[in-house]
């Protein structure tokens, strides 16, 4: 990293360091090539593998809540190209009432051009070979633009605040700290998902207590702070016509914030824009500027991609802070999920939500082994994106640890800062993270065996997203069986393939600095290890289900009908001449990040594989019949948070 946090509580000191030179370039050529013969093979023609079935061993799955089939799986949970296309291509790049000026798009408001990205830097990067065969990922470098920041000081990107109140007291602080300098213009900035309706009214009711610690509550004792207020989804709203110090106008203009039913957050495109907004006023009348974004997703991540380091320079020309209250990314995956159960219906939808990840691009597997990851794994840290905001421009990302009540797979852990101190992200420009990545063996390796066992790519996802739910009909049951036992023979060789590939990196971690990238490769290396002993027992279980097929009832009192076989995890396992070798290494390297990275996300990670067991079986899952909705009765559509 270019630069080391020192300091993760409130009001840090900043420090860099030279980071070593990276090693050659050779290496990534090698895994590249490899790995894409290996995908070939298995893709193309998967004739030639052939392992007698009766060999496979089943482990356990995941212990998923019983209301999963209830989701709607084509409406919400199709394969998401977001993580494989995000960085495919560069998005190029008059207010009306106050309560609502929409501006459509990144086309710009007030004459303000959206930010564009540099072709340059996108010629300069694939001149260096940062392209690989596919499956795998495009870089799209954010544009780098050396302004001056604010004050000379660097930001917080790490504040933890108990709750709404603790952060509005600190901000209130700032604001007051920038008022004995100058009069002051913040803007706040909501993001207006359906989520956040409730965040919303509660910064609204604390509003004024923000002007009543400021001594200005009434609005009638001079105009030292003025404020104003925009929001976005797929579109940018400006909510105040001009900047007011009347708490009352605040208030109403919060009310007007409307709920997108898009479900897309262009969030650094707002940030750009607000700024843009209100810039001149605030030069015209000598104010400082600090822009609070408020928002409990990471932003669209195209958006993400080609805007972050425009909305970064623009707030640095305009000497804005910037301040985020928001929530804590996914440890090394982009996505959490919300359960909202359809009122008319009754059936519980996954809602997929942006939420990370912590870093500049995804750095752990994106699946747990059998599927795509469903976990809100805490990363200890806000997303890349919105932290870099506040680092650069000299604000304070609040991170609020409160647990969402709806949130599927969320865990209340917090990281102490001495032992997170070795593992900070690299909150550096995109662009020059991913030029570090490919100039090292094991990092360039690390993110290909990433990218190679991404199930959001369509072609891996045919071989390593397995089925977890099985029909209740006998033939339907038979035919869904023996395609997953024939899909875990080609799992288990592409599995093989990639440990081959990570233990030819093993002399590169020897040489890693960074903590953690070793703590990337010793968690996927056990996790590899496991996911194959998962596969032995996943397939061995589903024969002998079919050979010794369970019997229960179809129907049970009060009117529960059989809905599905589920997929669950468990200690004992079924061949373990076959997979007791996996598991036991798999459990000597997980206790070995346990041990080597305590009080991290991989050590905690490392505990829940642990606990999973590496044994399944097939549970009955009984559910109620859903009556069909009244005739004339228009459904709720299912919202895009």
């Amino acid at each position: 990293m270019d630069d080391d946090w020192e300091d993760l509580e409130i009001n840090p000191t900043w420090r860099s360091r030279a980071v070593m030179q990276a090693m050659g370039g050779w290496f990534l050529s090698m895994i590249t090539h490899a790995a894409a013969i290996v995908v070939l093979a298995l893709v193309v023609n998967p004739e030639p593998i052939r392992v007698v079935l009766r060999e496979l061993v089943a482990d356990p799955l995941p212990e998923r809540d019983e209301d999963i089939l209830k989701i709607d799986l084509d409406d919400q949970l199709l394969p998401s190209q977001e993580l494989a296309e995000a960085a495919s291509a560069a998005v190029e790049g008059d207010v009306g009432p106050a309560n609502s000026a929409v501006v459509g798009g990144p086309a710009g408001i007030g004459g303000v051009s959206a930010p564009r990205m540099d072709a340059a830097v996108l010629d300069q990067l694939a001149d260096e070979g940062l392209s690989v065969d596919s499956p795998t990922f495009d870089v799209l470098p954010g544009r780098r633009l050396i302004v001056a920041v604010p004050d000379s000081a660097l930001g917080d990107p790490r504040a933890i605040v108990k709750d709404y109140q603790q952060a509005m007291d600190l901000i209130t602080q700032e604001i007051l700290n920038m008022l004995y300098q100058s009069k002051v213009l913040v803007i706040w900035c909501f993001d207006q998902s359906e989520s956040m309706k409730d965040d919303q009214q509660e910064i609204r009711q604390r509003i004024d207590r923000v002007y009543v610690e400021l001594g200005i509550e009434d609005g009638t004792r001079g105009d030292a702070l003025d404020t104003a207020v925009t929001s976005f989804g797929q579109s940018f709203a400006v909510h105040t016509r001009r900047p007011t110090h009347s708490p009352r106008e605040i208030r109403q203009a919060i009310d007007a914030v409307p709920v997108d039913p898009t479900g897309k957050e262009m969030m650094c495109d707002a940030v750009g824009l607000s700024i843009a907004q209100f810039r001149d006023s605030a030069r015209r009348t000598d104010r400082q500027m600090a822009l609070i974004l408020v928002t409990d997703e990471s932003g669209d991540p195209e958006s993400n991609q080609s805007r972050l380091e425009a909305a970064i320079s623009e707030a640095k020309a305009a000497r804005c802070r910037i301040y985020v209250l928001g929530r804590e990314a996914v440890f090394g995956y982009p996505y959490a999920h919300m359960r909202w159960l359809h009122p008319q219906t009754a059936v519980t939808h996954w809602l997929q939500i942006d939420r990370g990840p912590e870093t500049a691009t995804a750095e752990q597997l994106q699946t747990d082994g059998f599927h795509r990851r469903y976990d809100a794994h805490p990363s200890g840290f806000g997303s890349y994106e919105q932290t870099r905001l506040a680092r650069q421009t000299g604000g304070i990302f609040f991170m609020l640890p409160s647990l969402e009540v709806n949130l599927i797979g969320g865990e209340k852990r917090h990281y102490e800062l001495d032992q997170m101190r070795p593992y900070l992200p690299d909150l550096r420009a995109r662009d020059e993270v991913m030029r570090d990545i490919a100039k090292s063996p094991l990092r360039a390796g690390l993110t290909r065996v990433i990218y190679d066992l991404n199930p959001y790519v369509p072609e891996v996802a045919k071989i390593i997203e397995m089925r977890v739910a099985f029909a209740p009909q006998p033939d339907n049951f038979v035919q869904q069986a023996r395609l997953e036992m024939a899909k875990a023979i080609t799992y288990l060789a592409y599995l093989g393939n990639v440990e081959e590939g990570l233990k030819k990196m093993a002399p590169d971690r020897r040489r890693e600095i960074a903590r953690r990238w070793e703590a990337n490769y010793d968690l996927f290396t056990a996790q590899v290890i496991a996911y194959q002993a998962r596969m032995f027992e996943y397939g061995a279980y589903l024969e002998w289900f079919l050979n010794h097929p369970k019997q229960v009832p179809l129907t049970k009192p009060p009117n529960l009908f059989l809905s599905h076989w589920q997929v669950r995890t468990r200690s004992e396992i079924l061949v373990p001449e076959k997979s007791r070798p996996y598991i036991e290494r798999a459990t000597e390297l997980f206790q070995a990040v346990i041990r080597d990275h305590p009080g991290t996300p991989w050590a905690a990670r490392a505990e829940i594989e642990l606990a999973r067991g590496f044994g399944v079986e097939l549970v009955e899952v009984y559910d109620a019949p859903r009556p069909p909705l009244p005739p004339g009765v228009v459904p709720i559509p299912i919202p895009n948070l």
